[in-house]
Formats: structure tokens, sequence, C-alpha cells
């Protein structure tokens, strides 16, 4: 993982030093000023709901008036555009044959979001060498015109994962309550610690379907002191969602919740977190939107 963390050290030096080279336009250098925020979206365990966060979060960000793209980097496994209702003609799976480049796939999608779609059932791709991890993350380094590159990897500690994590300006690690989750998110927390913490990781959690806000404090509290205290590793305590019918309900439409219901009680938790994630305050004059805010607290620092 080292070995993979110095390649892209050394790419993005390369990258710089030809910019350097180049005459700069007005257009290029606002673009070379300008700084595209990775997010990589994790968790230690599937069926957490890591894919909902990813997606709406993203929408989220969209709503902001941030240029935002959306990857489905669950390679194997891809399923964000199933939550969006889109049939892409080219995937990831096209980009990792070297078929196509990542900015010729990309989708505009309804909701404001670009999305770089995955790609299902394919094995050899799920677990790429470590050439073809390079040459990928490479890739996302062409996408410099968004704001934010939202990243929705598989869950586990496979070397695909760490690759994301490492390219990641922010990790978010997305958890429940439930005891085998909170296992494997301190598995994937440990992993992240031994192999790239000379990165510097700016590490999160989300706890989600929390049935209420103490139980989202009591996980998050307990992973930030066991964090702090086994592995030396800061953790930032994002936020928690609720267990929202309304969730299972958009999953079944296949169209966000964010879209389904703005002011339903998992939207109005995601704000939170994204402008938790923003250091911002999210203002809304319904009744909820005051509640939730008092559960989350205004110290953001």
């Amino acid at each position: 993982m080292e070995d993979q963390a110095e390649e892209l050290r050394a790419i993005m030096k390369e990258k710089k030093q030809a910019a350097a080279v180049v005459e700069p336009t007005p257009d290029s250098a606002s673009r070379q000023n300008k700084k595209t925020r990775i997010i990589t979206i994790t968790s230690g365990k599937g069926g957490v709901g890591k894919t909902n966060v990813s997606t709406n979060m993203a929408i989220t960000y969209a709503q902001m008036g941030k240029k935002v793209i959306l990857i489905d980097a669950d390679l194997g496994l891809a399923n964000v555009n199933i939550m969006m209702n889109i049939i892409p003609q080219y995937n990831l799976y096209h980009v990792i044959r070297k078929q196509k480049k990542m900015s010729e796939i990309i989708l505009d999608t309804e909701y404001g979001v670009k999305l770089i779609a995955g790609a299902s059932g394919f094995s050899k791709i799920a677990n790429l060498n470590e050439t073809e991890r390079v040459s990928f993350i490479e890739e996302l380094y062409t996408l410099s015109d968004a704001d934010i590159i939202i990243i929705d990897t598989s869950a586990g500690v496979s070397k695909n994962v760490l690759g994301f994590v490492a390219a990641a300006d922010e990790v978010v690690i997305v958890t429940t309550p439930e005891p085998t989750s909170i296992t494997d998110a301190y598995g994937i927390i440990k992993i992240i610690a031994t192999e790239v913490d000379n990165l510097n990781i700016n590490l999160k959690m989300i706890v989600n379907r929390v049935s209420s806000s103490t139980e989202g404090k009591r996980v998050a509290d307990r992973m930030i002191q066991i964090a702090a205290q086994f592995l030396n590793l800061k953790l930032e305590y994002l936020g928690f969602i609720y267990n929202d019918p309304l969730v299972p309900q958009a999953v079944l439409r296949q169209k966000p919740f964010m879209i389904v219901d703005p002011k339903g009680k998992s939207s109005i938790c995601l704000k939170h977190i994204v402008a938790r994630l923003e250091k911002t305050d999210f203002n809304d004059s319904e009744g909820f939107g005051r509640f939730i805010r008092k559960l989350f607290g205004r110290d953001w620092s």
C-alpha cells in the first residue's frame, strides 16, 4: 500500500511539473487554482446504507450549487445507477479495459449530479492489480472540473478500497448500531490506520439507522475513544441518520430519498451531515429542523 501511495504522489508531482511548463491561459489558471475535493465513502460490511448515503450526499451538494461527480467504485457489485433508475451504456469496466476514458463515460442525471457508473458481475475488475489500480486512480485526477467527487466504494478492506481511501481528501465510514457493523467498522479503521496513516487521513463517521440521537452518539463516542486509545487516530463524528421507513420505500421506487421527501427525517439528517462537512449551518425553519440542530449541536469546530 505504501508503494501505491508513493506512486500516487509521484503521479501528482509529475502533473504539477507538467502544468508549470505550459503557459497558463486565464481559464487554465483558474482550473489550476481550483481544488477538487474527493470524499470516499466506505464501510466495514455491506448492507449498512453506504450507497444510499453516497447518492443522497451527492444530491445534497448539487442542491447547494456544487458541481458534483458521483463515482460508483463498487467494482463488481455496482448499484448506484439502480437507485437512480439509470441504465448506462458505458461504465468503469470500459475504463479499466482501456476502452474509454473516465471523462467519456460521465452521465448527466436529472438530479444535478454527474454519475460514473460501476460494473456488476465482473470479478476481475473487483480485484485490480497494482498497475490497474494506480492507472484507475490517476484517471480520477482528470475530473478536475468538479467541485466535489464522491466515491462510493465496495464494503470491506480490499486493496481497491484502500486505494480509494488513499486518494481521498476525506474518508467517511458508515456504520449502524448493530454489533457486527461496529466490529467491522473498527476493522476497516484499524487497517486504514496501519496501511495509509502516512497520508494523514481525514477520517469521519456516520451512524446510520439509529432509533435515537443518543444511540448514534453512544456508538460514535465508543468508536472515537477506541480509535484514539488503540490506534492513535482521530475520528470525527459527522452525525446520525434515523431508521426511516422512507429510505426503503425510496429504494423500491428507484428514487433517492432526498428527492422523494426533502423534509423527511433521513433527508434532514443528511443535510445536517453535509453542513457539518462544510462547517456551515443548515437553516430550516421547520420544527423538525430545529429539533435536529439541537441534537447535532452547533459547535462544529
